[in-house]
């Protein structure tokens, strides 16, 4: 899953409707209405895709587009998340939206897979959200109404023609294209000698421990503590 903000533009002046030989024009000017945020969920390999619309992108909103994905999956054993690292996107969230049972029940029905930092485009939710922006979002929509009906439209057709994400991307050459993520074999020796103290020095620290725990021991029967 994924979500983005969108804002919601409404026009300034009535535009020229399209005519046989001419384009539908629209004044540059623009009217802010707001904005919104858009939940996606999508399950790249069946083709299936689900959105909604939320006035806010807060916890609860969070908590309560999840609740949505797992009753939409009431007999799965467990369903695999796959999303970034937004604050929101955690257990917190659900508890501070539902009950500990409930908020519970919807936490042991998920495996959660973060993206790391910088890499939220490893969520496949993403290339939905492009697509969504390309074929329904690249005109003005002015108000949210509007917005869930037209996101739902499209939403219908996609799912309706199966449409399934083409990923490239393989653990194959995962290596080749994120080195930069993956630690350097050359210093791995040197820091594992760093972090990692021998045998000796380990049996040396062990007798310093012990001679110092005797020595207390002897001050205390002598009553030096008391």
């Amino acid at each position: 899953m994924d979500e983005k903000p969108y804002q919601l533009l409404g026009e300034s002046r009535e535009p020229f409707p399209m005519k046989p030989g001419n384009k539908r024009k629209q004044d540059s000017e623009y009217v802010r209405n707001g904005t919104c945020s858009i939940f996606m969920s999508c399950e790249p390999l069946a083709g299936w895709r689900h959105t909604s619309v939320r006035e806010h992108r807060t916890a609860l909103d969070w908590a309560e587009d999840i609740k949505e994905l797992v009753d939409i999956y009431p007999n799965a054993e467990k369903i695999i998340l796959v999303m970034d690292n937004l604050n929101t996107h955690c257990w917190a969230s659900l508890y501070k939206r539902f009950g500990p049972q409930e908020a519970k029940r919807i936490k042991d029905s998920l495996e959660v897979h973060y993206t790391h930092k910088h890499g939220s485009w490893l969520d496949m939710a993403e290339i939905e959200l492009n697509a969504m922006t390309r074929q329904c979002l690249k005109r003005r929509v002015d108000n949210i109404e509007t917005l869930r009906l037209e996101l739902s439209a499209w939403e219908n057709v996609r799912n309706n023609a199966n449409s399934k994400i083409n990923w490239h991307f393989t653990t194959d050459n995962a290596r080749t294209k994120l080195t930069s993520l993956y630690p350097k074999l050359s210093n791995f020796k040197y820091k594992s000698m760093r972090r990692y103290p021998s045998c000796e020095v380990l049996k040396c620290q062990e007798q310093n421990v012990i001679n110092a725990f005797s020595y207390v021991c002897d001050l205390a029967s002598k009553g030096a503590f008391s």
